[in-house]
């Protein structure tokens, strides 16, 4: 073997063992350029009976519910509406005041057409919580129109269901032992982060006929829509869209008789709002 080839041989031979036992002792901070801490660090205390106690002691109970005041207060529709024979302003608002389990709701929707006001109600109703999703409802209602003001006690339910599906169902008793039941509802279905198209529907039942307020017995009358509105804002939003109004049975017979349409279809141009 040439001898500058064994010398090498023996070199290696002689340091590597020594070279790698230094790099396995080697503390992996020294390699990054950090020297250990001068001190250790103070090992954390056990638990004792105390501090358990300490954790654990709750003497006014948990507060689970958050008791502050918050409001909100939304115009849903405020919107000019075209049919065949003229136009008509409507308006559709809800609010509430309150905390998360016991609210006060107030309701209002009406139209006006021709210069007249064709109908309006206003309702105040006490909603509590029974899941997150759920409330009962339970107040008053005060039509001003059609016809003579007319109160009525209500009781209902209301919540969101199957994938933002709001709903509402409302039964009343009214003066003179009139009965009525209402269904409503909505559902946004956003096309955009600004862009939404809103199916609504509404359903009215009366337990009798009323012919001083138009309104027979049954299914009364029902309200189909489609809105696509446009969020400027989440408080501000225009939109446009087609409701198809239709009257059945005895409201129906009302309606001919006044010369109105029974089955129509009608453009909204509108805004929704936020406060």
């Amino acid at each position: 073997m040439n001898p500058l080839f064994r010398r090498v041989a023996l070199l290696i031979t002689t340091f590597a063992p020594v070279a790698l036992a230094t790099a396995q002792t080697m503390d992996h901070r020294q390699m990054h350029g950090m020297t250990p801490p001068s001190q250790s660090r103070t090992p954390i205390p056990l638990l004792t009976d105390a501090d358990r106690a300490a954790v654990y002691d709750a003497p006014g109970g948990h507060v689970v519910h958050d008791s502050a005041l918050n409001s909100l207060f939304v115009i849903n529709q405020l919107e000019w509406q075209g049919a065949g024979d003229g136009h008509a302003v409507s308006w559709d608002a809800k609010g509430w005041v309150g905390g998360d389990i016991d609210r006060l709701w107030l309701r209002s929707e009406g139209e006006r057409a021709k210069g007249n006001t064709e109908k309006a109600e206003v309702q105040a109703l006490w909603g509590h919580a029974i899941s997150p999703w759920w409330d009962v409802v339970a107040g008053m209602r005060q039509d001003f129109k059609p016809g003579d003001s007319q109160s009525w006690a209500a009781l209902g339910l209301q919540g969101m269901a199957l994938y933002n599906f709001e709903a509402e169902a409302t039964l009343f008793v009214g003066e003179g032992g009139q009965t009525a039941a209402r269904l409503e509802g909505d559902y946004d279905i956003l096309l955009s982060n600004r862009l939404v198209l809103q199916p609504t529907a509404e359903a009215n039942v009366y337990g009798k006929n009323d012919p001083q307020r138009r309104i027979g017995s049954g299914l009364a009358n029902t309200e189909v829509g489609v809105r696509l509105r446009y969020e400027i804002r989440r408080e501000f939003a225009p939109y446009v869209g087609v409701t198809w109004n239709r009257a059945y049975g005895q409201t129906a017979e009302y309606a001919r008789d006044e010369g109105e349409d029974r089955n129509e279809v009608r453009w909204v141009l509108g805004v929704r709002l936020w406060f």
